[in-house]
């Protein structure tokens, strides 16, 4: 093997290894999804328009994909542990410097920032549980690490709008800051619980363009990738503006849609795990059809004219389609191509993935023109067709 020879050491001697990734994931998607429900608090706060605020999605998301193509190929180079502690160094400084924004040009560049020092984290960390772990036993642990993002997702989306007049944003950036600084110093105390990394050749950057391309262009891998980005597209440009759906339509204050939001992400936390495992046995191509047209079922619901409770309920049903699509979406990348490129198949799933992110909000923000019923009917078709044709697209994987 290139990397680390462990991958038959028991689950339990990466017990703390697998806590920090965890709470790594956890914290790069708390701060992510800490800004898309406090736009129109934000908006009030810089005192600037709805619509400049609405570039903070696309100026995290796009930063963050394309940086991933650095970070995969190069911790196949040189390891997982240097790219990952000093991307956890830099998630807490970008965190800790968006209070001292004052306008929305100098938020916009810190979450460009932030999306540069945040790209890697995750990808790179799939890949390390790739290199731990055999494929028949990865769903578990991408499962435990996504129901880590799945938490970052709820309580960033719900609880930092919730308690947005009580702290600030800025306080609550802040907070996020302090307790990734923490876990970056727990991560250097503890730097020898990574695997240890076997030095490998230095691969041109002809030949990483050549792999990427490979992957790209492979029948299996093109599906792939397409469905991560189209999947991607779908839920964020919905989630990007459920805070402005709930304030506009039902008229609700910030904590009124911090309770609206708490159930996006409570699926992942609670299942996420057994959605992994069931995966690992049944075949995630079983499972991930109807992982996307659950999506668009609880979109199509938002569409109709009905009471508040049932939207959140919706937005739950919503979050359970992310849990039963993109965790899964994670492992097949794991087996895409060779041991020695699993760190650029990874990076180009989390690209294509942000590339979507960053286009879903765009896209679903030019279609609001039309109204809300139109925009969620548009993407809940859109995505209910996507899961009807993976039954046969993807029936084929494992």
């Amino acid at each position: 093997m290139s990397r680390s020879l462990s991958v038959t050491a028991k689950p339990e001697h990466y017990t703390l290894l697998i806590s920090i990734l965890a709470a790594e994931a956890f914290l790069v998607l708390f701060q992510a999804y800490l800004v898309a429900p406090l736009i129109p608090a934000l908006s009030e706060s810089l005192n600037a328009p709805v619509s400049a605020l609405g570039l903070l999605i696309p100026a995290y998301t796009i930063p963050y994909g394309l940086s991933t193509l650095i970070y995969g190929p190069l911790s196949d180079r040189v390891g997982r542990k240097p790219i990952l502690l000093a991307l956890f160094g830099l998630q807490a400084l970008s965190c800790l410097l968006i209070p001292l924004c004052s306008s929305v040009t100098a938020l916009i560049a810190i979450r460009i920032m932030s999306g540069l020092a945040t790209g890697g984290i995750i990808p790179v960390s799939v890949s390390l549980i790739g290199d731990i772990f055999p494929y028949q036993k990865r769903g578990k642990y991408i499962g435990l690490l996504f129901g880590a993002m799945a938490g970052g997702i709820s309580f960033g989306a719900s609880m930092g709008i919730f308690f947005n007049p009580i702290l600030g944003w800025r306080n609550e950036f802040m907070i996020a800051g302090t307790i990734s600084l923490a876990v970056f110093i727990v991560a250097l105390i503890n730097h020898h619980q990574f695997p240890v990394f076997l030095p490998k050749p230095r691969i041109s950057t002809k030949v990483i363009v050549r792999n990427g391309y490979h992957l790209l262009s492979s029948g299996k891998g093109s599906r792939l990738y397409l469905y991560i980005f189209l999947n991607g597209l779908f839920h964020s440009g919905v989630f990007s503006w459920l805070g402005y759906y709930f304030k506009i339509r039902y008229g609700l204050a910030d904590q009124g849609i911090g309770l609206a939001l708490l159930g996006y992400g409570i699926p992942g936390m609670l299942l996420g795990v057994t959605i992994g495992k069931l995966a690992d046995s049944h075949g995630r191509q079983k499972i991930l059809p109807w992982g996307l047209m659950t999506g668009a079922i609880a979109v199509l619901v938002l569409s109709f004219n009905i009471s508040v409770w049932y939207a959140a309920i919706a937005v739950t049903l919503l979050s359970l389609g992310y849990d039963m699509t993109q965790p899964l979406f994670a492992g097949m990348v794991t087996s895409v191509g060779k041991e020695e490129t699993r760190g650029l198949a990874v990076a180009l799933s989390a690209c294509v993935l942000f590339l979507g992110y960053g286009a879903g909000a765009y896209i679903f923000q030019q279609l609001l023109t039309q109204g809300l019923k139109t925009s969620f009917s548009a993407f809940a078709a859109f995505e209910f067709f996507l899961g009807l044709i993976a039954l046969k697209l993807l029936k084929n994987y494992s």
